[in-house]
């Protein structure tokens, strides 16, 4: 029996009140309680600030590359490196760590990912070199994989699908955007003042502390059976996932070198080892049987074209504007809050949004906003003000705030009851290689175009060219998700 078909045994309302119960104490929270009414509260609270915690991590050296490079002696290589390492490690661990979440305790996850992020910043900070702040940045992704899957499995735990999952999926959208929005503007900020080294001290001492709060204070969670760890699936996928976004990083300097083919040859064998493993194991951390639920391909295809779309563009924003139009760190990430704080509004109103609005509507209809906002970002011209982005970053803002909520809520409601962190894992983590693919699609692009124009000329040809390849991406998105709302209307599903 698989995975999918055992988490989904329950059918009767007890039963399914059985599933959602803590491990301690063993019986379900009476309804009214002060547990019962203080642990959803506390969950969302200690979710939404560590997924904070962990966006804050993930974007701090947006606005501080040149910083760092300097400080640790990087090249040009060196500095994609410094941009890129936490998504491998994200990309490596969410999924596993989803689904342990769920087998193991959502919140012992949570609480162990909290404290390798603090230890993983503290090593960032006293980093002296290259590779140790490159290392130090992936163990980040480790432990930030395991902040973001636990945490939207606790929110899917203690709020019932409906108007309460909805609000609570929308703070946690809004959480996303926060941290956004804040990491760049707080390693700018604290660069200026003292130096980058600050920023990873402060998520150090804000993790661990949120730490202890969290095993203080919240009820262990898990689902009502638990399974084996798929091992071999778990290796298989970490080694496709790490070959594979390694290739990335190192391609962008030449796709023709010898290690980028070797890395591209061992992520592809490893994927397809991983499929086949997943299809004969008697427990797949990912049933294959979800490829086929319309509602699962949808938030997993939307969560893809985020990353490959906006967030691949916008992560190259503040350096771009740096470079073209010579603004200062703390001012390109004052304008890149334009986005990400509207995000953070708009995903907070989401649950606003007529019921009809099915949660596949508001991914396909937020993936086409979002398109247009890319679109309005792309014309320029040599020699614009920066005001010209305000419009496109406003409108994207607004597109995203809702695909935030939509995905949160999407990921956990698209996989069996019980398997919250799984669905986070996966939908998380094809964000993370979206984005990895959209950084290096822009990346490709902008350097293309600056080596055949003349200056700013050609980086801001590039970064047209580049605005409306990732619009593309977002539109496909949409595509693919209307097209299974058209699969399962036919099918009477």
């Amino acid at each position: 029996m698989t995975r999918a078909r055992r988490a989904a045994t329950p059918a009767t309302p007890a039963a399914r009140s059985a599933a959602r119960a803590p491990v301690a104490p063993a019986a379900p929270v009476p309804a009214g309680s002060v547990s019962s009414i203080t642990q959803p509260r506390r969950a969302l609270a200690v979710a939404a600030v560590a997924t904070v915690l962990a966006l804050v991590a993930f974007t701090a050296p947006l606005a501080t590359v040149g910083s760092v490079a300097t400080a640790v002696g990087a090249d040009v290589g060196g500095r994609t490196w410094i941009l890129s390492s936490m998504g491998i490690g994200l990309g490596a661990a969410l999924l596993t760590a989803g689904a342990f979440a769920d087998d193991r305790g959502r919140r012992r996850v949570l609480v162990a990912g909290l404290v390798v992020l603090s230890a993983s910043s503290i090593a960032a900070a006293l980093a002296g070199s290259t590779l140790a702040f490159v290392l130090a940045r992936v163990a980040q992704g480790v432990g930030a994989a395991a902040v973001v899957a636990a945490s939207l499995g606790l929110v899917a735990h203690w709020f019932e699908p409906g108007s309460a999952r909805a609000a609570a999926s929308g703070v946690w959208g809004a959480s996303v955007g926060a941290g956004i929005a804040l990491g760049p503007l707080l390693a700018s900020s604290l660069d200026r003042w003292a130096t980058w080294r600050e920023v990873y001290w402060l998520l150090a001492v804000a993790a661990l502390g949120l730490a202890v709060l969290a095993q203080r204070g919240l009820e262990e969670t898990r689902s009502h059976e638990r399974c084996p760890l798929d091992v071999p699936g778990a290796l298989l996928l970490a080694l496709a996932t790490v070959t594979f976004l390694a290739a990335l990083v190192e391609g962008r300097t030449g796709w023709a070198r010898p290690d980028v083919l070797v890395l591209l040859g061992v992520a592809a064998v490893a994927a397809v080892a991983f499929a086949v493993v997943e299809a004969r194991v008697a427990a797949p951390m990912v049933d294959p049987a979800l490829l086929r639920n319309g509602r699962f391909v949808a938030a997993t295809v939307a969560g893809l074209a985020t990353g490959a779309g906006i967030i691949g563009l916008l992560s190259f924003l503040p350096g771009f504007l740096a470079l073209a139009l010579g603004l200062a760190p703390t001012t390109a990430a004052v304008l890149f809050l334009t986005w990400s704080g509207t995000s953070v509004a708009f995903a907070l109103v989401a649950r606003r949004l007529p019921a009809s609005w099915s949660g596949r509507r508001q991914l396909a209809g937020s993936l086409v906003v979002v398109a247009i906002g890319q679109l309005a970002l792309s014309g320029l011209t040599p020699g614009e003000s920066w005001v010209r982005f305000v419009p496109g970053l406003l409108v994207a803002g607004i597109g995203s705030g809702v695909l935030n909520a939509a995905l949160g809520r999407e990921a956990v409601a698209s996989v069996p009851p019980g398997r919250g962190g799984m669905g986070s894992g996966a939908n998380n983590t094809a964000r993370y290689l979206g984005s990895s693919v959209g950084v290096t699609v822009v990346s490709v692009l902008v350097a293309a175009h600056a080596s055949s124009g003349a200056g700013a000329a050609g980086l801001v040809s590039g970064w047209n060219a580049a605005a409306c390849v990732t619009a593309g991406v977002s539109l496909a998105g949409a595509a693919v998700v209307w097209v299974t709302i058209l699969a399962d209307r036919r099918s009477g599903g």
